[in-house]
């Protein structure tokens, strides 16, 4: 029985398909300041995070008990 050729699927043998090569973003003041801040309370962020988003699950789940 004769095998299968292992021709990809899309494309000629080894041709890629052309990658656009995006602009690195400069990040602005606004973003130097945020990553300075978080870097300063990362600790405090991860702890009010968490209770954020408890609290949010629990909101979420009284709300469809409540349908």
């Amino acid at each position: 029985m004769r095998e299968p050729s292992l021709l990809p699927v899309f494309g000629k043998l080894g041709v890629k398909a052309p990658v656009a090569a995006a602009a690195p973003a400069r990040p602005g003041w606004m973003a130097d300041r945020m990553r300075a801040l978080l870097a300063e309370h990362a600790g405090f962020a991860l702890k009010f995070s968490i209770v954020v988003w408890t609290v949010i699950v629990l909101a979420a789940v009284f709300f469809m008990l409540q349908a």
